[in-house]
């Protein structure tokens, strides 16, 4: 489904501002940035491309907090939204919090999910332990090069 240009509009605004918001460690404002983004989403909102882009911010912010228990819910709520499913950033995200919460099958699973969709460069961001962890659940590309 698509929302209208003026709805959609101003949550990409509210959305943008919440990024910053979460680069320079404001996470409760970012939350109630995307909450508010999230808000203006009619229902069913999971028919929504927008709806997952919002709940991988609330997603964000959660991981970035250390608040990994509903990090995982609100990005696994995320994978049933139009759009979700193969967006690197999400499985990234999820199987950061997975492996954070101790549950290793899920957190590989998501892993290479992400990095099957966009390779090691989404990793050069983020802990060196998450591409370790990657590293030692699979066996390496075909061509030997991560």
């Amino acid at each position: 489904m698509e929302l209208d240009d003026k709805i959609a509009a101003e949550i990409r605004e509210i959305c943008d501002e919440a990024d910053v918001l979460i680069e320079i460690g404001e996470f409760d404002h970012a939350f109630r940035n995307f909450s508010e983004a999230l808000s203006l989403i009619p229902e069913p909102r999971e028919e929504y491309r927008e709806t997952a882009g919002i709940l991988a911010g609330l997603g964000d912010v959660y991981f970035r907090a250390k608040s990994f228990a509903q990090g995982k819910e609100v990005l696994s709520d995320a994978m049933h939204c139009t759009g979700a499913i193969g967006s690197p950033f999400l499985h990234l995200r999820l199987g950061q919090c997975q492996l954070e919460l101790g549950n290793g099958y899920r957190a590989a699973d998501e892993l290479v999910r992400a990095y099957m969709g966009a390779g090691k460069e989404i990793f050069e961001r983020e802990d060196p332990k998450y591409f370790l962890f990657l590293q030692s659940q699979i066996d390496p590309p075909a061509n030997g090069q991560w």
